[in-house]
């Protein structure tokens, strides 16, 4: 039995975490859940946190008082944070953090972007697309009509700001830390596919990112984690 024991809900965030143990190459124990016909974490997640959202990794030994007791960590950027402060401490996966150091800024960066700026307007075009295919007949073409509005005033030209600004970082750097693979390039990846599911993005215009995107993928850690938890689907 492993000191840490992941819970995965299919199709989210949690992919992240899933891809990023495999990367580490440390044991860990994995509880996958489905997702109900309302597209939302089973009651069952609530068990192990009250937030009863993917994902969540418990860790046991980190209370002194009780070095059996099992930790549960939410949020993917924080529990990457901690992985990467106790299982990458040869610096593999993340740069060390230097304020002068470009790698460092650019990991930091991309880190926190994923999740303040990217992911809300995708999490918003995949909500009123539920609303829509989940609506009665009747109610539907007006359920269509408000996405259609909200899609123009407020969704598309944030996406398309975000997705050109991570063309242009990867037309001039391989990966989003630089020259090499990090916990950064994870934690981006779930909105690029995302952001390429569906219709999937102008193969012109964001050249460089779906390379990139073809990188994260054919990397063995990433398959690994697809067999153990499923392939991300929008």
């Amino acid at each position: 039995m492993s000191d840490l024991h992941l819970h995965h809900l299919q199709n989210s965030r949690s992919f992240r975490i899933l891809w990023l143990l495999e990367e580490l190459g440390v044991a860990y124990d994995l509880t996958t859940y489905e997702r109900t016909k309302s597209y939302v974490a089973p009651k069952a997640l609530e068990r192990v946190h009250p937030s009863g959202k993917a994902p969540i990794l418990e860790v046991t030994g980190l209370n002194p008082k009780d070095p059996e007791q099992k930790t549960p960590l939410i949020e993917s950027g924080h529990i990457i944070d901690y992985l990467m402060a106790k299982y990458d401490t040869e610096f593999k996966l993340h740069p060390e953090v230097e304020a002068d150091s470009k790698a460092w800024r650019d990991y930091d960066f991309w880190m926190h972007y994923s999740e303040a700026s990217a992911m809300p307007p995708l999490v918003m075009r995949l909500v009123f697309s539920k609303v829509v295919e989940r609506s009665p007949t009747l109610i539907k073409p007006i359920a269509k009509g408000i996405r259609k509005q909200v899609e123009a005033l407020m969704i598309s030209k944030n996406i398309s700001i975000a997705l050109d600004l991570v063309e242009a970082k990867l037309s001039s750097d391989q990966w989003f830390a630089g020259s090499e693979f990090s916990a950064a390039d994870v934690q981006m990846c779930f909105v690029i596919e995302a952001a390429n599911s569906r219709e999937g993005l102008d193969t012109v215009r964001y050249t460089n990112t779906l390379n990139w995107l073809k990188r994260c993928q054919s990397r063995p850690a990433y398959q690994a984690a697809v067999k153990k938890g499923g392939k991300l689907e929008f």
